[in-house]
């Protein structure tokens, strides 16, 4: 544009300050000329200080560093403008509706300060414009109702998305220079979801806090957004539009000209984990009403076991197809036993522990057979001459099979997790339940009385409403609920045993590893079959017990192994350097077990005990400590020194509590 029209331009906005200020002492019947020309005169301004900060080298014949509209003035007339608008609208000059217009256009001009782009004051104009309404518009709050109508946040729903449409390019520019590269379809779609949710928040909360399926929704939709941005599933181009701009800077050669071509591995599974997940949120939020019906109850949890299969086969065992149906019937069992197992059915307590051995049959039935047709398909049939290259395929598939099975491994262990941790739950909502009822039993008396008061109507609702509700009773509990204990228990243990075998393969069998997986054990429960004396007080118990037999049985490998790699023969030298390794070693360890063996049986009983016994094991650990050769040993000792220490400060502290009572 020239410099002959931003003068006219100049001159306008001019002519409509000095208007204004005339325009202002009219009659109030008059006051939209007032309206009218503020408005005019923010937006003249916005267009100019657009175009001189922006294409400020258009009138200074290129030179970029000498800057022609300083980004002060900017900050000066928006602030000057937002005090006039306030000045005005205390004294009843102008309406509400002007109000926030002349807001939205002002603080808009800030975005300028933070982007360089040709189209962002705009953008942010119209952004605010669909946003602020439930913050300008709706102003009074006399009323405890909402002003805004259920149409009205709808429609207000549909301008805030139709808004982040229309602004897709800004917000593609803003990722692209947050990145450095042109963002994915999925990023930009996620980033406009994520956007319209964050918008819809004052719409919800000043409005329809009092809804809650407004507040689901709301979730939802952030929650979808959230998982675009993460996920970034493909989008078939039909489902979007590309703008020129968009288009031009994904057909830049570039990225091929310096990274070349890069194959990227198949995307779509992320699909299925995103439906999966969002299903799940709905659940949960109640938009899909499983609670209550049982036959969408199996629906949903076959759908999402089978999402989550195909989405873990398709990830992470593409080369493996005759792993996928087991792999899929592993999950559909998983998603059903842990929905059945939170929200029961009239069936489902007799089906469940059919449910769960079918999930631990398919482990190593699943274990053993991956990596077996790929080994048989690539070492049988073969000829006896074998080049280099069949030698290096073979070693392929070995490291391949090899990390299949860790992967299943953590995949198991993370189902027995699951299910330890959803019967540890549902457990200790029925011990909450048993209370309550014991002490309802001792005001049922009172209650009746009250009850009689409620009327007919709300009582019945109440009792439909409680019988509809699936949950566990302790009577059921205790007819058809009992195999849960055991069930949890077999779960936990074998959670720990694959955590430990995973500690093996990716560590090599780490010391400090055992101190992170031993609070596993803290999911066991106690039932009838397997730990008949094991209880609440005992919990801590299998913890302390596992990183002191883990610390022994590894110290004892491992004296036996570099005795075994330091001997060629089957036997120890008597006298011999590695026998007195060994001995030495073995009479360290035995030093430090009193130490291990007090607590535990402490942990075990937390019956006090004398104050000297565990002082007196302490000088015990001290030879451990400095002379051993073997680390684990090392912590071992140290290990002892503290429990000793723990066991007299919590005996003391266990006999000056008791003496409160005498």
């Amino acid at each position: 544009m020239s410099l002959k029209s931003f003068c006219k331009l100049i001159v306008g906005s001019g002519i409509l300050a000095m208007a204004i200020p005339g325009l202002a002492v009219l009659p109030p019947k008059l006051s939209f000329l007032t309206e009218a020309g503020l408005i005019s005169h923010a937006l003249l301004l916005c267009y100019i200080e657009n175009n001189f900060f922006n294409y400020s080298n258009v009138y200074y014949y290129g030179m970029d560093e000498d800057v022609m509209y300083p980004s002060y003035m900017v900050v000066m007339t928006t602030f000057a403008g937002l005090a006039i608008v306030r000045r005005l609208s205390v004294d009843h000059r102008i309406g509400s509706k002007a109000v926030w217009v002349l807001i939205c256009l002002y603080s808009s001009k800030l975005s300028m300060l933070f982007m360089a782009s040709k189209a962002v004051l705009w953008v942010s104009a119209v952004l605010l414009l669909a946003v602020s309404p439930p913050l300008l518009l709706y102003k009074d709050k006399s009323k405890s109702a909402s002003k805004m109508k259920p149409w009205q946040g709808y429609a207000h729903a549909g301008v805030v998305a139709l808004s982040v449409w229309f602004c897709r390019e800004t917000i593609f520019e803003v990722l692209q220079w947050w990145n450095g590269r042109p963002p994915s379809d999925g990023l930009l779609l996620g980033s406009c979801i994520l956007l319209t949710g964050l918008a819809c928040i004052p719409i919800v909360a000043l409005h329809f806090s009092h809804v809650m399926s407004a507040k689901r929704y709301l979730v939802l939709v952030v929650a979808a957004g959230l998982l675009f941005i993460l996920m970034q599933p493909p989008i078939p181009l039909a489902w979007t539009y590309h703008s020129d701009l968009i288009r031009s800077a994904r057909q830049s050669a570039d990225d091929i000209s310096i990274y070349g071509f890069m194959a990227s591995k198949p995307t779509w599974p992320s699909w299925l984990l995103l439906a999966a997940i969002l299903l799940t949120l709905a659940a949960v939020t109640s938009i899909i009403p499983i609670k209550y019906i049982v036959e969408l109850r199996t629906v949903y949890a076959i759908a999402v076991g089978i999402a989550l299969g195909i989405y873990i086969s398709a990830e992470y065992f593409l080369q493996a197809a005759i792993l996928h149906a087991l792999i899929i019937v592993t999950m559909v069992c998983t998603s059903v036993f842990v929905v059945f197992t939170h929200l029961p059915s009239a069936s489902s307590t007799k089906l469940l522990p059919w449910i769960f051995a079918l999930i631990v049959a398919l482990f190593p039935v699943t274990y053993l057979l991956e990596g077996q047709v790929r080994i048989n398909k690539n070492f049988l049939g073969e000829s006896g001459v074998e080049d280099m290259a069949e030698e290096d395929n073979k070693i392929a598939t070995l490291l391949a099979v090899e990390g299949a099975r860790t992967s299943l491994l953590g995949l198991y262990a993370a189902i027995f997790m699951l299910i330890a941790l959803e019967i540890k739950f549902e457990l200790a909502s029925l011990m909450r339940e048993k209370i309550v009822e014991r002490g309802g039993l001792r005001h049922s008396q009172s209650g009746q009385s009250s009850l009689a008061t409620v009327p007919p109507r709300l009582r019945f609702m109440k009792q439909r409403r409680a019988s509809t509700m699936p949950t566990f009773t302790i009577k059921r509990m205790a007819a058809e609920g009992a195999w849960m204990p055991a069930v949890g228990n077999v779960a936990t243990v074998m959670c720990f045993a694959i955590c430990l075998i995973l500690n093996v393969h990716l560590t090599g069998g780490s010391n400090r590893a055992i101190f992170f997986l031993a609070p596993i054990l803290l999911l066991l429960n106690q039932d009838s079959d397997f730990f008949a004396g094991f209880g609440d007080k005992q919990r801590y118990f299998p913890v302390t017990m596992a990183i002191s037999a883990y610390l022994v049985l590894t110290a004892l490998y491992s004296i036996w192994e570099d005795v075994w790699h330091g001997n060629t023969g089957w036997g120890v030298d008597i006298g011999g350097p590695d026998w007195i390794f060994a001995v030495k070693n073995v009479a360290l360890l035995i030093l430090t077990l009193p130490s291990h063996i007090l607590f535990n049986s402490f942990v075990w009983s937390y019956t006090k005990q004398a104050d000297s016994r565990p002082l007196l094991t302490v000088p015990l650990n001290l030879p451990s400590v400095i002379i051993t050769d073997i680390i684990k040993i090392k912590i071992l000792a140290l290990l002892g020194v503290i429990y000793s220490l723990a066991q007299y400060l919590i005996s003391r502290q266990q006999y000056l509590s008791g003496l409160k009572y005498i």
